[in-house]
């Protein structure tokens, strides 16, 4: 029996079922944003992607204003970082994409195998067993407790972090708690001015999440694929293998067996040279309207390729790149208009100050500019509004710059 056909689709489409997918064709809340709203957003997104960059506002706030509005930040601290028998753990930390808070439920499959190695995984020949067992000791003990805290509590114990050291250059306290979180002994019980404070796992996580795993890494992978097709619409393998950083070889595999059950469905698309696939009866609006600045880190566009492909838009983050040599600037976001990325402004929140800096601002080509400069005029105040500072004070950089400050004049 012949399989059928292979359905064709345009750019447009796929832009619009991305789009959808990640949570853009869902209008902003018109109240108050609840719990209820993160829920739902994380549904869409399935993780928040963490960062210690603080230039404008920390990335897993963002994607959440991006989509919903101004809120307020203690909605996710809450949900990530304290639990009580109202308001159970919502999230827990670890290696997803990159360093990410994700569902409760979702630890096992990521501590399955399915995930490629990660790069603590090299501390494990550097941990002494000795230092293991105190850390664990102590933690269970003091914490939740910070590593700086545990070198101080174990004494003469372990090589401490030489003075002026980059941020690679870990204590040995430092590189055991961090080989014993990537193995799942510890996980963030709270943070403190986003310093990971270490606890059990065992007192973070319900008895039921730590019982369902270990989880067959084949099974997980499948999991976590299907979860990958959910928040992308429309993705190649290599584009549902790199949301969770699942291996090559396990995932094609994956991908393989979920198109055979017909959990996933293949389809072609224009212009692309690889398959691609979705979940069947994945939606794909007519139309996206609405406006979003997107941080660096926002599940829409942290894959570049893939953004230059949905979008025809070309993105790289510049923060390692020297200042003269950068095109756009330092913590650039993109700005998303009505289905397409029309413009990126370069931001810093200056707190000090009170308000928020737009050193540069460009445009695309082709763009309304009128309509542009007013849209990203009222989404910089809105975001103003949200991080607490008085207003937007825009620079000279880019082609937007000067009418974007006479709309905010």
């Amino acid at each position: 029996m012949s399989a059928p056909p292979v359905e064709t689709l345009g750019p447009s489409a796929v832009r619009r079922a991305a789009l959808a997918a990640q949570g853009f064709a869902d209008p902003r809340p018109s109240g108050p944003v609840t719990r209820r709203h993160l829920a739902r957003t994380l549904s869409r997104v399935q993780l928040l992607q963490l960062d210690s960059v603080n230039v404008a506002v920390r990335a897993h706030y963002m994607p959440l204003f991006s989509r919903l509005g101004g809120y307020d930040t203690a909605l996710v601290d809450d949900a990530a970082w304290s639990h009580s028998a109202r308001r159970p753990r919502l999230l827990v930390e670890y290696w997803a994409h990159e360093a990410s808070l994700l569902p409760v439920a979702d630890w096992p499959l990521l501590l399955s195998g399915a995930k490629r190695k990660g790069w603590w995984r090299h501390y494990e020949s550097l941990a002494d067993p000795a230092l293991v067992n105190d850390v664990l000791a102590a933690v269970k003990e003091l914490g939740p407790v910070g590593a700086g805290t545990l070198e101080a509590a174990l004494g003469g114990t372990s090589r401490p972090r030489p003075p002026g050291a980059t941020w690679w250059e870990r204590s040995d306290v430092k590189r055991v708690c961090e080989f014993l979180f990537g193995r799942g002994d510890l996980t963030t019980g709270s943070r403190v001015h986003f310093q990971r404070l270490y606890d059990l796992t065992e007192r973070v996580l319900p008895p039921e999440v730590l019982a369902a795993h270990p989880i067959d890494p084949e099974v997980a992978a499948r999991e976590l694929l299907l979860r990958s097709a959910a928040a992308l619409g429309v993705a190649t393998e290599p584009d549902l293998r790199d949301y969770y950083r699942l291996g090559p070889a396990q995932s094609r595999q994956a991908v393989t067996e979920l198109v055979a059950d017909g959990q996933l469905e293949p389809v072609a698309v224009r212009g692309w040279r690889h398959p691609a696939y979705r979940l069947p009866g994945a939606r794909t609006p007519r139309r996206i309207t609405g406006r979003a600045l997107l941080c660096p880190f926002d599940p829409l566009i942290w894959e570049r390729d893939r953004t230059e492909r949905i979008f025809g838009f070309r993105y790289r983050i510049e923060i390692y790149v020297p200042e003269p040599q950068r095109e756009f600037g330092y913590y650039v976001f993109p700005f998303l208009l009505d289905g397409e990325l029309v413009g990126r402004v370069d931001l810093k929140s200056d707190r000090a100050a009170g308000v928020l800096r737009v050193p540069g601002a460009f445009g695309e080509p082709g763009i309304d500019v009128g309509r542009v400069v007013s849209e990203l005029a009222a989404e910089l105040r809105h975001m103003a509004e949200w991080l607490g500072l008085d207003g937007v004070v825009v620079g000279e950089r880019g082609a937007l710059a000067a009418p974007l400050a006479a709309a905010l004049g």
